[in-house]
């Protein structure tokens, strides 16, 4: 497992990180989530990417468990706060009352004093951006949290927040979007921003939510049990890549991925990892082979003339309006 430097920060993590927005606590039983957790660390994984509001705070409690008796200054764990985690008003959003609540809830689920990164899980337009630093550089002062990052944020937005981040003293060093062959919206202007700025990207799907491991096919139905077909595991958001023409062009791309010795899911994750400004993939899974499976990408190089190839094929289907942002629901208070 190869590491990188996340941003200009000085923090080493994994280049392949363990997420499990869709799997701890719901998807899958939680004796199966400790085996791929297991899996992540038997392939060189160090870094643990989570969220409060993941299976309505389970997947925070899971993760914790399947780490508990590692050496905790061996690993690097985020974790992120946005999203209701409970009924109330304040129980949402970036006040300063939700992000104080919410680390300390975080911090028990997780069974740490500590979290690596802090991430801001999307930028609450109902709250002034003053108090939302004010309470991230409170978290890193006091030991809470070493970094803080965002997550769908847009260039302008990151910005302001770096802005702040200076004047209190506290390291901002990442981004987490989308990213993938075929989700594209970053390159425009987050990612020269945060090369200016200093910050690193932690992408997430870059498999495109499963589409990019070819097993959806044009002209057929999803295959049963899959992403596709779950009303409860991201159907919904894997709808947009489903068109005949994008599962078409994916087709294509298997014959490069034989040719570089690659899954199409590893060219994917390995396509993803030669953009500079990317300081790690997050990879989810549902059994440990796939998480197996998914590391072989580390430290592949993609010569340029097959980088030109994958361009060709998917530039007419790939998303790269930044207008298409997912989209961000403000907090109801």
């Amino acid at each position: 497992m190869e590491h990188r430097l996340l941003g200009r920060s000085g923090l080493f993590i994994s280049e392949i990180a363990y997420g499990n927005w869709l799997t701890h606590g719901s998807q899958v039983e939680e004796e199966a989530a400790t085996a791929c957790v297991r899996a992540a660390l038997d392939a060189g994984i160090t870094t643990f990417d989570t969220a409060d509001v993941y299976a309505g705070t389970r997947a925070e409690a899971v993760l914790g468990r399947a780490l508990k008796g590692e050496r905790r200054e061996g690993l690097e764990i985020f974790t992120k706060v946005y999203w209701p985690t409970g009924p109330g008003p304040n129980d949402r959003g970036l006040s300063r009352k939700h992000i104080m609540e919410s680390i300390n809830g975080s911090l028990r689920r997780l069974q740490t004093d500590y979290v690596d990164l802090y991430q801001a899980h999307r930028f609450d337009q109902s709250t002034p951006l003053e108090e939302t630093m004010s309470a991230f550089a409170d978290i890193v002062h006091s030991g809470k949290a070493h970094y803080i990052g965002v997550s769908e944020w847009t260039a302008d937005q990151i910005r302001a927040a770096h802005g702040l981040a200076r004047e209190l003293r506290v390291p901002l060093v990442s981004s987490q979007p989308q990213y993938s062959i075929l989700w594209r919206i970053i390159e425009q202007d987050v990612i020269p921003t945060s090369e200016e700025l200093g910050l690193g990207q932690i992408v997430w799907s870059p498999i495109a939510q499963g589409v990019l491991t070819g097993k959806y096919l044009p002209g057929q139905q999803p295959p049963a049990g899959s992403r596709a077909t779950d009303e409860k595991g991201g159907a919904n958001m894997i709808s947009r890549f489903l068109d005949n023409d994008v599962l078409e062009a994916v087709q294509k791309l298997r014959p490069l991925a034989d040719e570089a010795g690659l899954s199409l899911a590893q060219l994917a994750i390995a396509w993803v990892l030669q953009n500079p400004n990317v300081s790690a993939a997050i990879v989810g899974a549902s059994r440990p082979e796939q998480v197996t499976e998914n590391v072989k990408a580390s430290g592949v190089q993609l010569d340029a003339d097959l980088m030109a190839r994958i361009e060709e094929i998917t530039a007419p289907v790939a998303v790269t309006d930044p207008v298409q942002v997912y989209k961000n629901t403000p907090p109801k208070r």
